[in-house]
């Protein structure tokens, strides 16, 4: 079973459940959206100290406990899974994924610029057709899924890309 050192914040104790069956590893539970000031403050010792990898659902939630840990703990590492791996015909979560889906999600941690560069525009991401267009949100998908941000609205994807420096010309290319 492989150790992971740094802690991993997930949002319930079946995410905690689901990985502790498939690795050495351990979790901090926000409780889903009821992340409090305490757990925020756990979250920032544990990051000084060990490091933090976010592994949040992969739905809008998700997103949000994700970004506001993002913004208030610099450096967390950031594991996504695709909504698709991480599903069953009723519900989305970390719990319902695979030991393979994770391992990948975990192979490809990113880590946020702490001051995004903000390179591209969203005027970039109409032109490339990521936003306002009929196919704008399978074109997100295929980036997202290439790039290991998850699915995200084109808001929130113009966000990550620009905190990891992606240039339109790194974006051309990869659609």
């Amino acid at each position: 079973m492989n150790r992971i050192q740094e802690v991993i914040v997930v949002e319930g104790k079946h995410d905690t459940a689901t990985l502790k069956r498939y690795f050495e590893c351990d979790t901090i539970e926000t409780n889903g959206l009821s992340l409090n000031e305490e757990t925020m403050n756990y979250i920032e010792k544990v990051q000084k100290k060990r490091g933090i990898i976010l592994l949040t659902d992969p739905d809008s939630p998700g997103n949000r406990i994700r970004d506001k840990i993002n913004q208030r703990v610099p450096n967390c590492k950031n594991a996504f899974l695709q909504k698709k791996d991480a599903r069953t015909s009723k519900k989305v979560g970390i719990e319902h994924a695979s030991k393979e889906t994770i391992e990948e999600a975990l192979k490809n941690l990113i880590t946020y610029q702490d001051k995004p560069n903000n390179t591209l525009t969203t005027n970039d991401l109409y032109e490339l057709g990521l936003l306002g267009k009929p196919k704008s949100k399978q074109l997100r998908e295929h980036i997202g899924t290439r790039l290991h941000l998850g699915f995200a609205n084109a808001k929130t994807m113009l966000h990550r890309l620009n905190c990891l420096g992606i240039t339109k010309e790194e974006l051309e290319k990869l659609l």
